[in-house]
């Protein structure tokens, strides 16, 4: 437990730090792009679009049904979800491989190791608010207005971030070590996006593969970003045993993460 709480404290000591590194972050990605950050707004859009008319147009899916038995047009409730799915792809993605790209400047840091995944993490997070902002006036212009229920962004979204961070504690980790490691997370993480409710209904399905894709952390906050915004309900206490389950998941995870990063980082430079 002493690596848990000392995480805890290398995140809040380096709060300032790990916001001003986020932002060279996106500035530094985006140094040689004419339309600069725009990027990292653009490619999302793009991709929504893609998948749209891929599920929509070319397998006919133009309606979805809401827990509440509300019909809702199809694009409102993919992206709902996809929002969500890019955010926690690329996060993840690139927390995991934050690290090993980063170990030259190993030796020459004034700053806890452990703020490396949180900046990168963080880097996307603006973008993500960005998009989220982007969400709510596509919704608004098609007739979903504002509503009690968005305040249950304010926790489903600093919930996103932690549990971004306990899984990118992880994998940062063991990429460092074990490069595999991070093509074989890849290859995971495209095979999740279709076991996660973001461009098809998976709550009804039955036997080992509806419990397996309801085990998946992402279902929980997916439905917890479609009940803020369709104004549904309160997500995060009508599933409350699917709220315990979530932060006992990510308080392990942490834990985990915490546990390995700070017996293995002493040695990172040697695995180059």
């Amino acid at each position: 437990m002493p690596a848990f709480f000392h995480v805890i404290k290398e995140q809040v000591a380096h709060f300032h730090m790990t916001r001003r590194l986020s932002i060279y972050e996106i500035k530094n990605k985006n140094r040689n792009n004419m339309l600069g950050s725009s990027w990292e707004i653009i490619n999302p859009l793009i991709q929504m679009l893609i998948y749209w008319f891929v599920f929509q147009n070319v397998r006919q899916h133009s309606t979805m049904v809401l827990p509440n038995g509300e019909t809702v047009p199809f694009v409102y409730w993919m992206l709902s979800g996809f929002i969500l799915w890019i955010f926690f792809y690329k996060s993840t993605i690139e927390g995991s491989n934050s690290v090993y790209s980063r170990i030259k400047m190993l030796s020459k840091m004034k700053f806890p190791m452990s703020i490396i995944p949180s900046y990168v993490i963080f880097s996307y997070f603006y973008v993500h608010l960005i998009i989220l902002g982007i969400t709510v006036l596509l919704f608004l212009l098609g007739g979903y207005y504002p509503n009690l229920y968005y305040l249950q962004l304010l926790y489903f979204v600093p919930a996103l971030l932690l549990f971004l961070f306990s899984l990118s504690l992880i994998m940062s980790t063991l990429s460092t070590m074990l490069r595999d490691v991070h093509m074989f997370l890849n290859a995971v993480l495209r095979m999740v996006l279709y076991l996660s409710p973001i461009l098809w209904e998976i709550g009804n399905l039955g036997g080992w593969i509806g419990f397996v894709a309801r085990l998946n952390p992402l279902y929980y906050l997916i439905e917890g970003y479609r009940s803020a915004l369709f104004g549904t309900g309160w997500y995060l206490v009508e599933a409350y045993e699917y709220t315990l389950y979530f932060w006992g998941l990510t308080v392990l995870l942490f834990g985990i993460g915490a546990s390995i990063h700070m017996k293995f980082r002493r040695h990172f430079i040697d695995y180059v």
